[in-house]
């Protein structure tokens, strides 16, 4: 017979989980109503627990290695929030009979907003009460139809809306369904995930994720290792951290897809507004789509911007040449050279503009206790920039002495 930890043997084991960077939250009532739930509806696990992690906060703790290939979690189709919930609920008809049709996207925020206000008698109720009550994206900063006892103005207001928003736009799964003649013409690729929504970010790991046909259910498989305890990661995408910000509310640490873009004013800023090429230069610019997307990268600045900065320093008798600086040719030493100082001087200017905002929101936070959290993840959002911006310059640096 299997002796009993003790109180000793709990407290040994909750150290542990804490040295890991997580503790289980399993034992929590809304875990175990969410999980009863799930398990009703045809999903079982016991490989993922809910925990809290110091660096990510709620996320899912794997109760084993995991090697790549290894099968993370499958929930099932009966476990998933889609248009088609929609439509079978008591909403469906007025939805189906609406003119203009309404997208799928706004269909579902009705939905949650209707399923908020129910309370107790939601059948979604277990999901409801683990979604977050508010959320950290930059949106969330600062007709009558007989279904509910009270004025629906008090029901479907902007804040309703900006939360049931915010619960799709930062959970949901992509599971493409086909066209349906009540909703507009907007892709319906919506799908709330109870359970596995709780699965965090990382841009270091791989995953496979998929609606599988012939189990039904949405299943995700990672090519990555992951220790037993540890935290379980998804990848949403390679998203750089102005993405994830606006998109989902948090910003990645040594994110490797962030970059810093430069806008076409400050790219102008430092050319001769008298060079009699200068609206031709522009004009090829803007015809071959080379003045979006400028960036500097951890690995420096992108070909795109210094390909568009070659081109405004080329001379007045090189301008002929400009279809092959497009092509990346090399045109001149002298071009080569002006272009580099020019991609220094935005480097620096990018780094002085980081660090006055970042003193901006220094001031900010001892003024406004009540923005302190918004505030981090704006200050976070700049502090990678600026380590980007200081290892482009260093690059810069290193390029400059090499070509003199």
């Amino acid at each position: 017979m299997k002796k009993s930890r003790g109180r000793t043997g709990r407290k040994r084991r909750r150290k542990h989980l804490q040295s890991l960077g997580g503790v289980n939250c399993s034992h929590k009532l809304e875990y175990i109503k969410l999980k009863k739930w799930l398990k009703d509806r045809g999903f079982e696990d016991s490989n993922l627990k809910p925990a809290e992690f110091w660096g990510t906060g709620r996320g899912l703790m794997s109760t084993k290695a995991l090697q790549a290939g290894d099968l993370i979690i499958s929930l099932p189709e009966k476990c998933l929030l889609t248009t088609g919930t929609v439509l079978c609920s008591c909403l469906g008809e007025y939805i189906m009979k609406w003119k203009p049709p309404v997208s799928p996207l706004i269909a579902l925020c009705t939905f949650l907003i209707a399923e908020k206000h129910a309370g107790e008698k939601s059948l979604w109720k277990p999901y409801l009460d683990v979604l977050p009550k508010t959320y950290t994206c930059p949106v969330c900063l600062e007709h009558d139809v007989p279904l509910f006892a009270e004025n629906t103005e008090t029901v479907f207001n902007y804040s309703a809306l900006e939360w049931a928003w915010c619960t799709i736009n930062t959970r949901t799964i992509y599971m493409k369904h086909s066209q349906r003649e009540c909703f507009s013409l907007e892709p319906d690729v919506y799908a709330l995930a109870p359970y596995l929504d709780l699965l965090n970010h990382s841009p270091n790991v791989q995953v496979k994720a998929a609606f599988n046909e012939q189990t039904r259910s949405y299943e995700i498989r990672t090519n990555s290792q992951c220790k037993r305890y540890e935290e379980v990661f998804i990848c949403y995408g390679p998203h750089d951290n102005q993405r994830l910000l606006l998109e989902y509310g948090f910003v990645a640490i040594d994110n490797p897809h962030s970059s810093v873009y430069v806008s076409s004013d400050t790219l102008l800023k430092y050319f001769p507004p008298l060079d009699k090429q200068r609206n031709a230069k522009l004009s090829i610019l803007r015809d071959h789509d080379f003045l979006e997307n400028l960036t500097f990268g951890w690995d420096g600045p992108s070909w795109r911007l210094l390909t568009a900065l070659k081109l405004l320093s080329l001379g007045a008798d090189e301008f002929t040449c400009w279809r092959r600086t497009l092509l990346g040719d090399i045109i001149s030493a002298r071009n080569e050279e002006q272009t580099l100082n020019v991609t220094a001087k935005i480097c620096h200017f990018l780094i002085e503009e980081t660090q006055h905002v970042l003193f901006q929101i220094s001031q900010l936070k001892r003024s406004k206790e009540n923005l302190k959290t918004h505030l981090a993840l704006v200050e976070a959002l700049s502090l990678e920039d600026l380590k980007i911006l200081q290892k482009s310059a260093e690059i810069l640096c290193n390029l400059s002495m090499a070509t003199t």
